[in-house]
């Protein structure tokens, strides 16, 4: 196992003038933030109780998303509005994780059917790969490489594992640290897939060729739950235990942490990283939930409340422009975030367009 070398600059904890400068923040919360000014612009899920879980930008550019607990994938043309809904192949499958390859399918993992399927948005046609082992019963988060070859993590089979598309194979690898719970997955630019332990305080890398494992220790009690990869390879990572928010340099083994804006109970979720560079993430445990912009080169944060309360944003994805892709699970919507936008003069009917405070 790698070791970790912590710097000396980590804290997790807050001096008494920090706390006094916060005003109506408790002890128990983070640093003070500063306001973030976005539009945040949502959208109901035509299908009632539908659980949108994680977003994906398409090759179009299109919003998709997961409708878990309603057996389908959407797809929203931001521009216009329009939702359309995809029915899935095999009854409550669970889609959980999303993502669009290079050809303009969508993949996502059946959670609750041990099984990963492939959408054709143009035909409606779908295509499902099934675990060769009853164990990897619950895939979770999904992400491919540079190569094509589609990665994975199964979260209560502790596996993670790699789908070739091209042949239908699936390769399936178990993770050292048992009950690891992996979750949260990304691909760093040398093609090294990288995945957050959930049920322990480690991040770990798995070796391409090999599926060979190698775990990062994290300090104590930090529970990783998604990640980001920045275009240094730095990985940022959400503590939803702890209301922290942390980087790992996998070159050096080296940990910062950092306590976020909402505090030990804000239970940091969902994250992206913008083109510009810029971390986003949710805090699931404020009400209503939290955006929060986190500048890697001033350590410094912004935050705007979700005009909907978001109900767990439980992930995000970026787009080419910079606009911010979201996922309300419990209030059934979907929603965009734009940064320094003028409100716009129209709104379809059924949708809402606030400016954050």
């Amino acid at each position: 196992m790698k070791s970790v070398k912590i710097l000396p600059l980590i804290s997790v904890t807050l001096s008494a003038s920090l706390f006094l400068a916060a005003g109506s923040r408790n002890a128990a919360a983070g640093p003070a933030a500063g306001k973030l000014n976005v539009k945040i612009l949502e959208w109901d899920v035509p299908t009632a109780k539908a659980r949108p879980h994680d977003p994906a930008v398409g090759r179009d550019g299109a919003l998709w998303f997961t409708e878990q607990l309603a057996n389908k994938l959407g797809r929203l043309d931001p521009a216009t509005g329009a939702i359309r809904e995809f029915p899935l192949k095999t009854p409550n499958s669970g889609p959980h994780g999303l993502v669009a390859d290079r050809d303009g399918n969508i993949w996502y993992t059946g959670n609750y059917a041990g099984l990963i399927g492939k959408l054709d948005p143009r035909t409606g046609g779908v295509t499902e790969y099934k675990m060769p082992d009853p164990l990897a019963g619950d895939p979770h988060t999904l992400v491919f490489d540079a190569q094509g070859i589609l990665w994975f993590t199964v979260q209560g089979g502790n596996m993670v594992g790699r789908l070739d598309p091209q042949s239908g194979k699936i390769d399936l690898k178990k993770v050292p640290t048992k009950d690891a719970s992996p979750y949260g997955m990304g691909v760093n630019s040398k093609g090294i897939p990288f995945f957050c332990e959930f049920g322990s305080n480690k991040i770990a890398k798995i070796d391409p060729k090999t599926m060979e494992i190698a775990e990062f220790t994290l300090p104590e009690g930090t529970r990783p739950r998604r990640m980001a990869i920045a275009a240094d390879d730095k990985i940022y990572f959400t503590d939803f235990e702890q209301g922290h928010f942390g980087r790992l340099d996998p070159a050096t083994g080296a940990v910062k942490m950092w306590a976020s804006p909402g505090g030990a109970n804000s239970s940091p979720y969902g994250m992206t990283i913008a083109p510009d560079g810029m971390v986003w993430y949710s805090e699931a445990g404020v009400k209503p939930n939290t955006i929060v912009r986190f500048d890697p080169r001033t350590e410094t944060f912004s935050e705007a409340k979700i005009p909907s309360g978001g109900g767990v944003v439980r992930n995000m994805a970026a787009t080419s422009d910079g606009r911010i892709y979201i996922a309300c699970s419990g209030v059934n919507k979907i929603g965009l975030v734009e940064m320094n936008a003028k409100p716009q003069a129209h709104v379809r009917a059924g949708h809402s367009s606030q400016l954050s405070n």
